[in-house]
């Protein structure tokens, strides 16, 4: 593609979804099969209304089967998917309608709460619906009344898979094909939000009413060590902690429990609910001013505004006697900001913790949030 979005000064280059290139593939050999004639290069209108023209490759032509790819581009968006071949093989069969499913490298649900139903191919509800649409323009235009069958497969998507969260979310054996506009927008955080809602969707569709939170690896690795939980209980937000408690809050889970570094967490005592470092960085003044108010004294306050890691601004309040007075002031301004963000209907409360120091702070309803959450 050479559609292009500005975004922090740069130029980016979209691309375009799996969903598109399975689509694109099946139409392509849907063309070949029904007409017997080769094709290259194949149309296709993506819901967002942008038609691409894209090359068909490792062509396969029998007399009852056509298998053809298209290659994934991602343009300028990070995506572990990008360059890999997306297959579609097309059989006619003798019942009307369009078949779809997944062979080879393509996931299969096994757990409930996510866009397909548990047993189908992991072939999301937008590319499908392309499929379907594409197969019966070709048979329109064809001239035809047979139906058609239609098996997506990604030759590297059991190992793709592998660098994404389909084996938390319970989809085995390969990626999923997805995409809502066909169309892949670089940098997109709605993409990792999305990501976020269906994990929490899960959670909500299996008996959940609790959910265990962490922005990240390092949270799991302290609730792994430091909590003795399974982290593979924990939903990561990122650094969209707002957006993830709103999409709890709509879900209608009754409590959550926010586990994190306080590099990250720190932040939400001044309000910010996306930590992300290009909304700000406000940790050492929001640690200067809390151990401010616990008795730190003026100088000790101006070395901590000069510190570059939590840590070394920890090391300060530690040596000077007001650590714990501090943490309790920050946890409790962090919960301020949570609860008003969590609504009065869900319960909330966090654990703070460092690399260096492990557990800092906690909220008093930390255990017993911890408790409903292990029971389910």
């Amino acid at each position: 593609m050479e559609e292009f979005i500005e975004k922090d000064g740069k130029k980016l280059r979209f691309g375009y979804t799996t969903g598109s290139c399975a689509a694109a593939a099946a139409k392509a050999a849907a063309w070949m099969l029904l007409t017997g004639q080769r094709k290259e290069t194949i149309s296709l209108i993506t819901p967002k209304g942008v038609t691409l023209n894209l090359p068909v490759l490792d062509i396969t032509m029998e007399e009852n089967r056509v298998s053809c790819a298209v290659r994934k581009d991602s343009g300028d968006d990070p995506d572990v998917t990008n360059g890999t071949l997306v297959y579609a093989e097309v059989t006619v069969k003798e019942t009307p309608g369009i078949a779809i499913d997944g062979g080879f490298g393509v996931g299969r649900v096994t757990k409930k709460g996510l866009d397909q139903s548990v047993g189908n191919a992991a072939i999301n509800s937008v590319p499908r619906e392309m499929i379907r649409g594409n197969l019966e323009e070709i048979l329109a235009l064809t001239d035809q009344n047979c139906g058609l069958s239609v098996v997506i497969s990604v030759p590297e998507g059991e190992r793709l898979a592998k660098q994404t969260f389909n084996p938390r979310l319970g989809i085995v054996g390969g990626i999923s094909i997805l995409g809502t506009t066909g169309i892949v927008e670089p940098m997109s955080e709605k993409a990792l939000v999305d990501t976020i809602r269906v994990e929490l969707n899960q959670r909500k569709a299996n008996g959940d009413e609790y959910v265990l939170l962490t922005p990240g690896n390092y949270g799991c690795d302290f609730i792994r060590a430091g909590l003795s939980l399974n982290a593979e209980q924990a939903v990561q937000s990122s650094n969209f902690i707002g957006q993830t408690l709103d999409i709890c809050r709509e879900l209608g889970f009754r409590g959550a429990l926010l586990v994190g570094h306080i590099g990250k967490l720190v932040k939400l005592g001044g309000g910010m609910m996306n930590t992300h470092s290009k909304y700000g960085d406000c940790r050492m003044e929001i640690l200067a001013a809390h151990a401010g108010v616990a008795g730190l004294a003026p100088a000790q306050i101006g070395e901590i505004l000069q510190c570059v890691a939590c840590d070394d601004a920890l090391r300060i309040i530690m040596d000077a006697g007001c650590f714990e007075k501090t943490m309790t002031g920050l946890t409790e301004r962090i919960l301020f900001h949570l609860r008003h963000r969590a609504g009065e209907n869900m319960e909330i409360g966090t654990i703070l913790f460092s690399k260096e120091y492990g557990l800092l702070a906690q909220s008093e309803n930390a255990m017993e949030l911890i408790e409903k959450i292990t029971k389910g």
